[in-house]
């Protein structure tokens, strides 16, 4: 991976290249760039696409504390580092909502929205402790002693060795830096009307994280042209598990941009 030194990081990301229309993918919490692989494949004969391990997570590592606002920055800084002017900004879950924080920190640099699996409020009170319990007991035992209800919360069922292989070298003091941004952000549901671009929301029905009223919320209140996608049977990653539909959803989206 490349690395660009930006806002006192070192962020590290890939970036195919070319002077095609840009497209950045944020991912999702506990993920890395690689949960994109699907999308870079289908996209990148017709888009420049950029991914990147955000603070916490892969080759880029939290210095301090930090919230999504601080992220949104990040994706800023990458775009001026590339010499980036306006790009579509997509994100999964975590992804997501540090892409909503793009396009209200700089709009005229957003030139679309692709909202996988994602939301805009902060987490339901309900799943507050569970998380909680989870975190301590990954600080205590390691990631093997959760890593099948992370896997059942994010990937749904499957084989997921490689990612139980990464969650299990993940720094403790970088998984808490991250975890502490995700249960502490804020919630900006009061200012989508402010966002004016298009948006696509693709949205797995089986979602067992964040569910679909969520991202009827996302669409029902964005300012902008907005399409809602529900991926039938689609875990929260399902534009991993479900990568056909997801990427035809995108296709079409972007498309309908030129």
């Amino acid at each position: 991976m490349k690395t660009a030194n930006v806002n006192g990081i070192s962020l590290a990301y890939t970036d195919t290249g070319g002077s095609l229309p840009v497209v950045v993918l944020s991912h999702g919490f506990l993920m890395d760039h690689s949960m994109f692989d699907a999308q870079v494949a289908a996209l990148s004969s017709q888009y420049r696409v950029i991914t990147w391990d955000e603070r916490g997570f892969g080759e880029t590592k939290a210095v301090g504390e930090f919230t999504y606002w601080d992220s949104a920055n990040d994706v800023l800084a990458l775009m001026d580092h590339l010499g980036i002017e306006t790009a579509v900004i997509g994100g999964m879950s975590q992804g997501g909502f540090l892409s909503l924080r793009v396009a209200l920190t700089a709009p005229n640099r957003v030139r679309a929205l692709i909202l996988l699996d994602t939301q805009a409020g902060t987490e339901d009170p309900a799943t507050i402790e569970p998380y909680n319990q989870l975190h301590a007991a990954w600080i205590e035992h390691g990631a093997v002693a959760v890593q099948d209800v992370v896997a059942s919360l994010i990937l749904g069922p499957g084989e997921w060795s490689d990612w139980f292989a990464k969650w299990g070298v993940m720094v403790p003091d970088q998984f808490t830096k991250a975890f502490n941004c995700l249960m502490h952000r804020d919630d900006i549901t009061g200012r989508l009307k402010e966002i004016s671009c298009p948006a696509l929301i693709v949205h797995g029905t089986a979602d067992a994280s964040i569910p679909m009223e969520k991202a009827e919320i996302l669409r029902d209140t964005i300012a902008g042209p907005t399409t809602l996608v529900a991926i039938e049977g689609g875990p929260h990653a399902a534009n991993m598990t479900h990568s056909e539909p997801v990427n035809a959803a995108i296709l079409q989206f972007l498309s309908s941009l030129k």
